[in-house]
């Protein structure tokens, strides 16, 4: 991910330090992108960064990681130290850059 949307991943990393969350900022560099949202909200670009369970809710290793980035929702779904998803809502557009061959 950090190819396509570098500005977020290093806001990502930004805000996991300053919450305390190294271990989580130190991961946000290799994260993939694995799908997106879906959902179709206008105000949603939410992305998976890892496979989705066909069940909900996570279990067991679950936690939810809500940031403070100074425009919008970014809220991270954490399980065993792995961010699953990133919740990113009510925010500008974000412009893929081209992903290095």
């Amino acid at each position: 991910m950090r190819d396509v949307f570098p500005d977020l991943i290093a806001e990502l990393t930004d805000l996991l330090e300053s919450e305390g969350e190294r271990e989580l900022a130190i991961c946000a560099w290799d994260l993939r992108l694995v799908d997106e949202c879906g959902c179709g909200d206008d105000f949603c670009q939410s992305i998976h960064t890892a496979e989705h369970p066909r069940e909900q809710p996570y279990g067991p290793g679950y936690r939810c990681v809500p940031l403070s980035p100074s425009k919008g929702m970014l809220v991270l779904d954490v399980v065993d130290a792995r961010i699953m998803y990133i919740e990113i809502l009510y925010r500008p557009p974000m412009h893929p850059r081209n992903a290095k061959s």
